[in-house]
């Protein structure tokens, strides 16, 4: 079963579709309970890892499920009440992580498995640079009050960068060890493996 669940590519790609569609109405509800800032990340997530099907025009062509679901149970950890910010970390690395494995996968980029790995920390930095850049326009705009100080400032770079390396590391160990339907077969195929 494990093993369907991780080389079929129609698998993949309904469980895939079925975590999107959690993290978009997920995204829905907490705009309608007046967090549009969270929701617009959220449904952000799911345009993210609808491209590939879009571009294609292939429903199958999804990341691995199992990276959407890291997404998807953070996203509803938020939801239910967990840190903002713990959850956060892992979200942004998640996403940057479903993007460098959409621009492997999906186009004619050729990553080695370090450089990947290296390239989603990098992503993942610069994500969290945009959404601090969100949350200053949001607290002057909208009169929230995400960013507190320069020190928590600071931290959370240093947190959201650990938790990309330590993301990147465990996606290249699945990669390695389950060698995944579609969604990162480049990777670990040999093709500029390291």
């Amino acid at each position: 079963m494990l093993e369907r669940l991780v080389h079929d590519e129609r698998t993949n790609a309904a469980v895939g579709w079925l975590l999107v569609a959690i993290v978009a109405l997920d995204g829905v509800s907490t705009f309608l309970r007046g967090a549009p800032l969270w929701a617009g990340f959220e449904l952000v997530i799911a345009v993210v890892a609808s491209i590939p099907a879009l571009t294609t025009r292939d429903w199958t062509a999804m990341v691995p499920w199992p990276l959407l679901s890291v997404a998807a149970l953070a996203v509803i950890a938020v939801t239910i009440g967990a840190p903002f910010e713990t959850t956060v970390y892992v979200v942004i690395a998640t996403l940057a992580l479903a993007v460098v494995v959409e621009l492997e996968t999906f186009t004619t980029v050729e990553l080695s498995r370090r450089f990947a790995v290296a390239f989603a920390v990098l992503t993942t930095m610069a994500l969290q640079a945009l959404w601090t850049i969100v949350q200053f326009y949001s607290d002057r705009w909208l009169g929230t009050d995400y960013l507190r100080s320069q020190t928590e400032l600071q931290w959370d770079f240093v947190l959201v960068t650990a938790v990309g390396l330590v993301l990147g590391g465990l996606f290249q160990w699945y990669v390695t060890r389950f060698k995944p339907a579609d969604g990162a077969t480049r990777i670990t195929d040999g093709t500029g493996s390291s």
